[in-house]
């Protein structure tokens, strides 16, 4: 059992950012990872398509016999709890628990930000799951679907005039609110990081979904007895669609000699 890969699943490149994560802080984990770039963006679609989708993920993973499934996916973790994925036999991991965790840690005036796609917004979960922890704690959320398009394109660098105005435009209600934490609840968030904390201001702390996650994930196997002990050997990655442009966008992610080379798969087969 320790042996077998981790699990990782999105609707496209985004869950990368927990991928590169999860390469620094397990180093000696076999790794699989899933992007259904077929079907992507899964922001824009109902709860019970995304329920399908997802259980389409975990079912391919599973079948990879991995140990562990990492949603690495904002929209599936705020949309289909693990009540809802049939047949599930591993440990599932999501990226809410553990970011919500971080982000109540670090508030000290009590009002957090959250930026995701607008399907996590609607849900309403990151902000339910605060007020679980701490009832005083005041949330404001905003839709940022065309980040994730300016991601995915590249739109990256620090200076990009497109970027920096979408950003700005998307994070005023934000800074009007007078938030001292924010929440990237993308996993694509964080490849812009230095934008946003650029336009939010150092006194307001970034907390990155994809690391918390990865986190979550190092202490789960830790608590399980579950990680490997011998040196990584295999890191795979499967795409629905256009395997040259997920390579192309990975090095963005992972940086410019990942080398990851994706592979072509029906995930319904």
């Amino acid at each position: 059992m320790k042996d077998r890969p981790i699990g990782v699943f999105d609707s496209g490149v985004g869950g990368l950012t927990c991928a590169k994560e999860l390469l620094n802080l397990v180093p000696d984990e076999n790794m699989i990872y899933l992007g259904d770039t077929a079907r992507m963006p899964y922001g824009v679609n109902t709860k019970e398509t995304l329920a399908r989708y997802t259980n389409d993920d975990v079912n391919f993973l599973q079948r990879k016999g991995v140990k562990l499934v990492v949603a690495a996916c904002g929209t599936v973790s705020s949309n289909v709890p693990a009540a809802q994925i049939q047949n599930l036999s591993v440990p599932f991991i999501d990226v809410i628990t553990p970011t919500v965790a971080a982000a109540a840690k670090a508030t000290k005036n009590k009002r957090i930000g959250i930026i995701a796609t607008p399907a996590t917004v609607k849900s309403g979960n990151f902000a339910t799951r605060l007020k679980m922890i701490d009832k005083d704690i005041q949330t404001v959320s905003n839709g940022c679907p065309q980040l994730v398009t300016l991601v995915q394109e590249g739109y990256i660098d620090e200076d990009n005039f497109i970027t920096n105005s979408v950003c700005r435009e998307y994070l005023a209600p934000i800074k009007a609110f007078g938030v001292d934490t924010l929440i990237l609840g993308c996993t694509h968030f964080p490849i812009i990081s230095k934008i946003i904390q650029n336009i939010m201001g150092d006194d307001v702390t970034l907390i990155d979904s994809g690391y918390e996650t990865a986190l979550e994930v190092k202490n789960t196997l830790a608590r399980l007895n579950l990680d490997r002990d011998k040196p990584r050997d295999r890191v795979e990655y499967y795409v629905t669609s256009q395997p040259e442009e997920f390579d192309k966008v990975a090095n963005i992610f992972l940086g410019d000699n990942s080398g990851a080379k994706a592979i072509l798969t029906d995930i319904k087969d």
